[in-house]
């Protein structure tokens, strides 16, 4: 143990403590900018600098080990006025316009600076300016950047895919592409990790908050939109509400305030999804000597893009199926269309999405099959349906439980932990096994699956045949498992990805909490949503029965295969909207 001092107080603390982590033991908060709890130590805001009583030299507390007899000081006016100087830098090359920013009252800079008192610009404020194609799903404004490396560690830490990079030198130094590149040219998965992570907003989705104005004030739309089920675990932080009160009904409530015309619930074709990739699972576990192994999951577009750029030989191996948005773009202009008995043409279909690829999967030409156009018109992250509701001035303690409208509002406990990683798997296996057996399993039998863990692997007996799978997320942790795959270490049969740690949860989409990480709390909420669902296998969806029965025929049939079906080898990586 090391003995020292912090702001007085006397404590003891394991050897290979950072100062940082010492002065939280006490209830002592640090302000700092670049720092990520194990990604990202670098020191380099110097915002968190200390004082060490009798020395000069200030020291970055986020990656200072305590030493013994250290006596510390993180407010002294040494302090506070090497923490001022630095944030004043910062702020001298920052476009402080924060009423136009998209992070105000969430910005980790505008907090500390706020909390210094700093008022004035006593520096040349001179903002760095970048081009940037205001179309593409991810935007970075440059003028909003500090330098804090965040992004970068991110990516190459957490995702392994090293987008962004350090380019220039001197007082040239910034952020952006890697290699100076164009980001279209780039292998980024579109997971927007690195959104999530930027402690201002010089990282952010496109806006399309605009386009959905238009559309809820066309009187010849007809406004259509569906709701992912990660959003129903997030969506109340970003407008103030406490977990007990964000119920899913309030949800509905807020969006019907908003004017949209029919709100559906995305499980319905989470469950779907179950029913085609089940399926598909089966016909190629049945006749395993045709295929390769393992099948992989196919639901979320930034897996796809990462296996498109890093490993196209596996794409093969992919399941066909396509997500649950998509499923329901397709369905909603068709199907859905002429249930609600109006004209698919006028129809205008909405997603809200906790995902930040899901803006550029709807615009690729390989999953609009509908007929009618993009079979998903629009995609709002949680954050901009947040935006929405504060802009529309919905109180939200005034918003009433709601159920979806009709029958596609109904989904199962399968359907609602698409949302946590692991949910897919086991949503399939529950379903699976009573394909092939003809009897329900326990519920439960499957969450071995369940967990934040970044890799992990079961064995499951089925009828009498053991079927291995694995469960990924985040794409580094990902590499790492097709790496062992390839070089023959495990063996699966069935495989489930998902690009952002802890699945959509903790999707690029969802709403940002400085230093916390949501995913694994926000999938608690699922699990126990599916706990006490009426309905826990996706086969026993009435909704998805009754669509197979009137109108989709039987999964993996001609019409199924169709609208819910795609060639992922023939996708386009470039974004086209």
């Amino acid at each position: 143990m090391v003995n020292l001092k912090i702001d007085g107080q006397k404590l003891s603390v394991k050897k290979g403590t950072t100062l940082m982590e010492a002065a939280e033991k006490i209830g002592i908060n640090i302000p700092h900018l670049c720092y990520l709890e194990g990604i990202n130590d670098i020191g380099a805001c110097r915002v968190c600098v200390v004082e060490n009583a009798g020395t000069d030299k200030l020291l970055a507390s986020c990656n200072t080990m305590a030493e013994e007899g250290m006596d510390i000081l993180t407010n002294s006016h040494k302090v506070r006025k090497a923490r001022r100087t630095n944030v004043e830098l910062l702020l001298s090359e920052h476009d402080c316009l924060c009423a136009t920013c998209v992070r105000s009252g969430n910005c980790e800079l505008q907090t500390v600076a706020n909390d210094l008192g700093i008022l004035e610009f006593p520096y040349h404020w001179q903002p760095e300016r970048n081009k940037w194609d205001k179309d593409f799903p991810l935007i970075r404004d440059a003028s909003k950047c500090i330098k804090c490396m965040r992004c970068v560690q991110v990516c190459d830490k957490i995702q392994d895919l090293h987008v962004w990079d350090v380019n220039g030198s001197g007082p040239h130094v910034t952020v952006g592409v890697a290699e100076g590149s164009d980001m279209q040219e780039a292998d980024c998965s579109l997971c927007g990790q690195c959104i999530t992570h930027c402690p201002t907003g010089a990282l952010r989705e496109r806006n399309d908050i605009d386009k959905m104005y238009e559309a809820l004030e066309d009187p010849e739309a007809v406004t259509i939109v569906q709701v992912a089920p990660a959003v129903r675990a997030a969506w109340g932080e970003g407008i103030g509400l406490p977990k007990k009160k964000a119920t899913l009904g309030r949800m509905v409530n807020g969006l019907r305030k908003l004017g949209f015309d029919y709100i559906f619930d995305t499980n319905f074709t989470a469950d779907l999804t179950i029913m085609e990739e089940g399926s598909e699972f089966l016909e190629r576990f049945i006749n395993k000597e045709n295929y390769s192994w393992p099948m992989f999951t196919s639901c979320c577009p930034g897996w796809v893009r990462f296996v498109k750029t890093q490993y196209p030989d596996m794409v093969k191996q992919l399941s066909t199926a396509k997500s649950p948005q998509q499923m329901f773009g397709a369905m909603i202009k068709t199907y859905i269309a002429k249930q609600l008995g109006v004209d698919p043409k006028k129809v205008f279909s909405v997603s809200v999405m906790p995902c930040t690829a899901k803006k550029y999967e709807r615009g690729v030409k390989q999953v609009n099959d509908s007929g009618y156009g993009s079979d998903v018109d629009i995609v709002l992250t949680t954050r901009e349906i947040n935006r929405m509701m504060r802009a529309s001035h919905v109180n939200p303690e005034t918003l009433k439980n709601e159920e979806f409208d009709d029958v596609f509002g109904i989904g199962s406990g399968a359907a609602v932990i698409f949302g946590a990683t692991g949910g897919v798997m086991e949503a399939a296996l529950r379903s699976a096994y009573f394909l092939l057996t003809g009897k329900n399993p326990d519920p439960d039998a499957f969450k071995k699956v369940r967990g934040m863990e970044g890799w992990k692997e079961a064995e499951f007996d089925v009828s009498g045949a053991t079927v291995r799978v694995a469960v990924a997320s985040g794409l580094g942790n990902t590499r790492k498992l097709i790496e062992a795959i390839r070089a023959g270490e495990v063996s699966y049969d069935f495989v489930e990805i998902m690009a952002c740690p802890g699945g959509c949860a903790g999707g690029g989409g969802q709403p940002i909490h400085e230093g916390e990480e949501m995913a694994e709390d926000r999938g608690k909420i699922l699990y126990g949503l599916d706990k006490v669902n009426e309905i826990r296998f996706s086969h026993e969806n009435p909704a998805v029965l009754k669509s197979y029965e009137e109108f989709l025929e039987k999964p993996l049939g001609h019409k199924s295969h169709k609208l819910l079906h795609t060639d992922l080898t023939k996708w386009d990586i470039e974004v086209k909207q």
